[in-house]
């Protein structure tokens, strides 16, 4: 009689192979979007009147994921969307073949409403600025904030994050690689 063998099971999903050290944890960005719901709550001093629209792609799961968040703290649902910013960007011109990308608000919309934007990498804040434009077209917002899973810096407009999961220092010759289980099978946060 042969000894039993272990069942096979198949190995974890392994980051992306570039060379890069990962600075966030599947672990460390959940506790990140837990610390961001509980400040986005305590600086709206509650749910009332917030909106959380995700900038495409990896935004809008991050959105979402803030969503629960606040439910978890406040029992209440928020509202989610994600924002098609694909005409409003400054680099049409030199790349005329980006497809619009899928846009949802929220019921009721955002006029008089606190909308949160919400993006995985903070860096030279175009991409925040083409948001801006976007957002304006679609009503007036009574305050918009923006909550950043990293900010690494290199900023080329005058734009902050209000709410920040890890300030993530780098040189403009490195790459910051943002994963998420939902659409990339791996999660975490990558520097290259």
């Amino acid at each position: 009689m042969s000894p039993a063998r272990e069942p096979e099971t198949a190995p974890p999903p392994q980051p992306p192979d570039h060379g890069g050290r990962e600075v966030l944890a599947s672990d460390d960005i959940r506790r990140a979007l837990k610390r961001i719901a509980h400040e986005i709550l305590e600086g709206n001093k509650g749910h009332a009147d917030l909106v959380l629209l995700g900038i495409p792609t990896r935004g809008v799961p991050l959105a979402h994921r803030l969503a629960e968040a606040v439910e978890a703290v406040e029992g209440t649902t928020v509202p989610v969307g994600s924002l098609d910013i694909t005409m409003y960007r400054d680099d049409l011109r030199t790349q005329p073949t980006r497809a619009p990308e899928p846009m949802s608000v929220p019921r009721g919309g955002i006029d008089g409403k606190v909308v949160v934007l919400v993006d995985d990498v903070l860096y030279s804040g175009r991409t925040v600025r083409a948001a801006l434009d976007s957002l304006a077209d679609l009503g007036r917002p009574s305050a918009v904030r923006l909550a950043v899973l990293v900010d690494r810096g290199h900023r080329e407009l005058p734009i902050r994050a209000d709410y920040v999961g890890k300030n993530l220092p780098t040189s403009r010759a490195e790459r910051v690689m943002v994963r998420l289980q939902d659409l990339d099978g791996v999660e975490g946060v990558w520097i290259a």
